[in-house]
């Protein structure tokens, strides 16, 4: 990485010849699409080139490194797809003419938000912070644990357990 690091174009042809592979493999599972799988793994491979000063050999061996980096870029892929098909969904809804009572929806839409509201002061405050985190700001487990200071395990069982809560209280409102 050292090599890598200093522009090395053999060293990376030989990092590449290694990681290129299981990077590919891993991108693959998540996106499950194989022209987004090969962009992807393209960036990955762009990223680790550029970045190579930053990999520290004190912090773990090379691959997890790498393949964090693919991870994170898969999900932001998954993340960007998904909001992308949103918006698309968004603008395909408002152009049909469906007549329905504005205000009706409006109230309805407004008792949902109150009950969600409701719900989520229900749910202790370590769980609270973790679920807003990750639903309302699109972190991922590892980012709240990072955010929050708190072991990744700690931030799983805390979001599980006030997803569940969560899911009981709306159930129960219904």
């Amino acid at each position: 990485m050292a090599l890598v690091a200093a522009g090395d174009h053999e060293a990376f042809a030989r990092l590449y010849d290694a990681v290129a592979g299981p990077v590919f493999g891993l991108v693959r599972r998540i996106l499950r699409d194989e022209a987004q799988s090969e962009e992807v793994t393209q960036d990955v491979m762009l990223e680790v080139w550029r970045g190579a000063a930053r990999y520290d050999p004190l912090r773990g061996e090379v691959l997890p490194w790498v393949m964090t980096i693919a991870h994170h870029r898969a999900v932001d892929r998954v993340r960007h797809c998904e909001a992308a098909a949103d918006r698309d969904r968004t603008v395909a809804a408002g152009s049909r003419e469906t007549p329905f009572d504005e205000a009706a929806e409006g109230a309805g839409t407004r008792m949902e938000r109150q009950q969600v509201r409701h719900c989520l002061r229900r749910l202790t405050d370590l769980q609270r912070e973790s679920v807003v985190l990750a639903f309302y700001q699109g972190l991922t487990h590892r980012e709240v644990a990072e955010r929050l200071s708190t072991p990744l395990g700690t931030v799983k069982t805390r979001m599980r357990d006030g997803l569940i809560r969560l899911r009981d209280c709306l159930g129960a409102g219904s």
